[in-house]
C-alpha cells in the first residue's frame, strides 16, 4: 500500500479526461505533504487508469490524464 493510495482512489472517481490538482489540494487528499518521492510513486497510477500527464513546479500543479489501462490490483 503505497502512501498516495488515497490521491490514486479520488484520481479514479473522477469522470473527465484530464484533472488538474494544486499541490495543496493534493497534499489535503494525501494527508500529507507531496515530495519527491512522488516521481517515483506516479507510475502506480496506471494501474487505476490514470498517468501523470504534466508537473508544474512554477503552477505548483499536476496534470493527469486517462490512460485507459487500468488493471487489476
Amino acid at each position: 500500500m503505497s502512501k498516495y493510495n488515497p490521491l490514486w482512489t479520488y484520481i479514479q472517481g473522477q469522470s473527465g479526461q484530464t484533472l488538474l490538482l494544486r499541490f495543496a489540494e493534493i497534499e489535503t487528499i494525501c494527508g500529507l505533504p507531496i515530495d519527491h518521492s512522488f516521481l517515483q510513486y506516479k507510475k502506480e497510477l496506471l494501474a487505476y487508469g490514470w498517468q501523470v500527464e504534466r508537473i508544474s513546479m512554477k503552477q505548483q500543479t499536476v496534470r493527469f490524464r486517462k490512460s485507459g489501462q487500468e488493471t487489476q490490483r
